[in-house]
């Protein structure tokens, strides 16, 4: 049995409850055992050695709620010109130049990168999607080896579809079934679920049958929902009705359905993802990027929607995605009291870990993982119970995280990630970048 006690200066156990100051855990073994005042801690446990945090934060581990790893390798790319919208930008870009040219050996580069990069910005968990039809089969267990070793908490995916052929996409889904049921015999840190494009590149019974694939099998259905105008235009041209209107005419809308993006919804889209249940990821900074709009996240939050936070692999500062998602609306609707910090910090801690499937995630309860961070609180004005989510929030980066630990193990300390060779790490996502590159430029 291990033991660890992290007396804090200020302990936030939910995101949905006020900060506690000088309150501490008690971590045994991969899951936290006591929650007490400090000195109470200190007097359970006298002979236990204290990581004493004076000044710092104590939180729960971020959940990354959606991320393509391998999108690193498209930072700089050249282009002949850039995309001029969304489906130019799909076509003409991230089809041909990035995801058909992936191999196995640009994912694994690209995983020990972005694993490194997460748990140094308090990331702990994560949900990827691999779209990468020439790495098929075997690209997801490759993956795994390189975020087992990492030890961080991840559901991998492959995102399967039809638009380079119907055999490619039951390679795809193979792929995933295949790996969910090798998962679930190992039972470790590392899940998969089943993962499907959009309606436009998945035809209806290509759909029904991924959803069977994860009903069988006990794991979430995501899809890309609406993450421009294309989308609901494609759905009412070709079905007669929006996005998820269709989902729901082909039986897939239930909390199994993880739906990422949900940029262009419409109110009664808003109104049949709350009443049905599902799961929604968000992530405002790429969409801005895509030029996709902005998602109706206040509404969805409002109609009682489980709500993640996600990086799309765009900018994966967790402190910059949360300020996308805390600023972002405000504008949108004209309002500063839109979308309030304490439901920032919750839709990236526990209500991410709902999205994503995870249980015991996201929250400093008794028996739940110990997956964790410590941030420093060095502020110009002080710390306390009414401001502390909006200060660290709108004035903390991932340079001021000091300590992560997942499922109990310290991964991070003083701010560095340990065993991370960083000019390592940066020489092979180079090298792989640059194959990825020269077959751009032919």
């Amino acid at each position: 049995m291990s033991t660890t006690i992290i007396l804090p200066e200020w302990l936030i156990t939910s995101a949905l409850q006020k900060p506690r100051r000088g309150w501490g855990i008690r971590i045994v073994d991969d899951k936290i055992d006591d929650i007490a005042p400090n000195e109470e801690l200190l007097f359970r446990y006298p002979r236990e050695q204290a990581w004493i945090a004076p000044g710092q934060i104590l939180a729960p581990g971020f959940v990354n709620s959606h991320i393509h790893i391998y999108g690193v390798l498209a930072h700089g790319i050249p282009l002949v010109k850039a995309p001029s919208g969304f489906w130019p930008f799909l076509e003409d870009f991230w089809w041909p130049l990035v995801e058909n040219r992936l191999d196995h050996e640009m994912i694994r580069a690209t995983t020990e990168l972005r694993c490194a990069q997460l748990l140094k910005s308090g990331v702990t968990s994560f949900f990827n999607i691999t779209e990468a039809p020439n790495a098929l089969p075997g690209c997801l267990e490759s993956q795994a080896e390189v975020v087992r070793k990492c030890g961080l908490r991840g559901v991998l995916t492959f995102e399967a579809c039809e638009r380079v052929s119907q055999e490619n996409g039951q390679l795809g889904l193979k792929e995933n079934a295949d790996f969910v049921d090798a998962c679930k015999r190992r039972n470790d840190l590392v899940t998969g679920a089943i993962s499907i494009h959009t309606t436009f590149t998945c035809s209806k019974d290509f759909i029904r049958q991924a959803n069977q694939i994860a009903g069988e099998r006990n794991v979430l259905l995501h899809a890309h929902v609406s993450e421009g105008t294309y989308e609901p235009d494609f759905a009412l041209k070709t079905f007669g009705m929006r996005t998820m209107h269709y989902y729901q005419e082909l039986g897939i809308t239930s909390p199994d359905f993880l739906a990422s993006q949900c940029v262009q919804l419409d109110p009664s889209e808003v109104d049949l993802i709350a009443q049905a249940g599902v799961r929604v990821s968000h992530m405002p900074l790429s969409n801005c990027e895509v030029g996709g709009g902005i998602a109706p996240i206040p509404q969805l939050v409002e109609a009682g929607a489980t709500v993640g936070l996600g990086s799309d692999g765009y900018i994966d500062d967790f402190f910059e995605v949360m300020r996308g998602a805390f600023l972002i609306h405000k504008a949108n609707q004209l309002s500063p009291l839109v979308m309030p910090a304490h439901i920032v910090w919750h839709m990236a801690t526990e209500g991410g870990a709902q999205a994503i499937g995870l249980k015991h995630v996201g929250k400093i309860e008794k028996g739940w993982q110990a997956d964790l961070q410590l941030i420093d609180g060095n502020l110009p004005t002080p710390l306390e119970s009414h401001n502390l989510y909006d200060q660290l929030l709108l004035y903390r980066t991932e340079k001021n995280v000091q300590a992560v630990w997942v499922a109990g193990k310290l991964l991070v300390e003083k701010g560095e990630v340990i065993g991370a060779d960083w000019e390592k790490i940066f020489e092979d996502t180079r090298a792989a970048a640059r194959r990825l590159w020269d077959k751009a430029r032919k």
